[in-house]
């Protein structure tokens, strides 16, 4: 049985909520209604409307900080939200946008104008959907090798990079990519997945692929670990998830992007020798319906530095367990080391440095060092 879609109308004026309730249900929608954010907010959650509309102007939590809310929550980040206001300066409309609607109308509203901008929403839900399957589908014709898709530095070196990858059985659960997402602009990839059989080489060989379809210019770095976690979700074995960290490098405007989904942080050092840990939370790939990530952006400088890293260079096993803690900052002492020379030099270091003689890693490992 085809399902009618639910709309959910966020507004302290119960007038408006009326008018819209009429105008929704002689046009055959199902609506619900809240008179502030809170409530409006469980309600997404409890409900999952297919689309909301949202006021701005409502007394205690206003639209702006509902409509944020309800983005960073993975229980309804993907509900599309038109804004409908009184509120009609081009500030807060760019606002907005920026926060996470997909929509603004003007109050006093038109129910032709309404109506058509639900079905134009509706519809590129619909059609967001319908790609993501298809990209699904195309993974099951994906049978590469591992080592095969791991991008080398020579190959791109615009990119001035420098990376070691170590796996443990044949089968690595780790991975990397870097790719050219613009002019002069560059992704940086890392990424570790759970579990170690055979597996996993399919999984890698997806993620390349999802990456090659979804880090471009007209996505947000946010908007393609969403997309990676749908296609994830749908890929991935029960109880199997990755965990992975996003750099977008954009060198003309010497702004860093990170967003991590519950990976290790990024190492970045400045020329000068200044060190910062970038912590950032964010939700891992492939478990959820629904996720949440934050983007920390760093203004960058000619010979800064930053390292991405898979957790296998922070952890121990057995004689050698160590705390997270203590493995990040050995690493970070060991990148401080390294200043001096060349980015590719300082990975080769740090790996000596960590794993000295004979030491052999006791579980996979990426290092990906970058100069900006």
């Amino acid at each position: 049985m085809k399902k009618t879609p639910l709309i959910l109308i966020i507004d302290d004026n119960p007038i408006n909520v009326k008018l819209l309730e009429i105008i929704l249900k002689k046009e055959g929608y199902r609506a619900i209604s809240a008179t502030n954010g809170p409530d409006g907010r469980h309600l997404a959650e409890k409900q999952r409307p297919d689309l909301i509309l949202l006021d701005i102007m409502m007394p205690g939590e206003d639209g702006f900080d509902t409509c944020k809310q309800l983005s960073q929550r993975r229980e309804t980040t993907d509900i599309p939200i038109i804004f409908i206001s009184a509120v009609e300066d081009t500030t807060s409309k760019v606002k907005g946008l920026n926060i996470g609607a997909v929509d603004y109308i003007t109050k006093p509203f038109e129910r032709a104008e309404v109506l058509a901008r639900i079905r134009i929403h509706l519809k590129l839900k619909l059609a967001n959907k319908a790609i993501i399957e298809e990209q699904a589908a195309r993974l099951n014709q994906i049978h590469e090798a591992q080592d095969a898709i791991l991008v080398k530095p020579e190959e791109i070196p615009e990119a001035n990079f420098a990376v070691t990858y170590v796996s443990v059985l044949e089968a690595g659960g780790d991975f990397y990519s870097v790719f050219s997402v613009g002019e002069d602009i560059f992704g940086y990839f890392v990424a570790d997945i759970s579990g170690h059989d055979i597996s996993t080489s399919f999984t890698t060989a997806a993620l390349n692929a999802l990456l090659n379809q979804n880090a471009n210019p007209m996505y947000t770095p946010v908007e393609t670990m969403k997309t990676l976690n749908i296609l994830l979700k749908k890929m991935l074995n029960d109880g199997q998830h990755i965990t992975a960290c996003y750099a977008h490098l954009n060198r003309p405007g010497s702004i860093l992007s990170i967003v991590s989904a519950g990976h290790p942080p990024v190492i970045y050092i400045k020329a000068n020798g200044e060190i910062d840990v970038l912590e950032n939370p964010g939700d891992i790939l492939g478990a959820f319906d629904r996720v949440s990530f934050n983007t920390i952006r760093v203004r960058v400088s000619k010979g800064d530095r930053f390292f991405l890293y898979s957790d296998g260079i922070i952890e121990g096993f057995g004689e050698n367990k160590k705390s997270r803690e203590q493995g990040i900052k050995e690493l970070v002492d060991a990148c401080f080391n390294t200043c001096q020379i060349s980015v590719t030099q300082a990975v080769e270091k740090i790996m000596t440095s960590l794993f000295p003689g004979d030491t052999k890693p006791e579980d996979d490992i990426v290092l990906l060092g970058v100069e900006v």
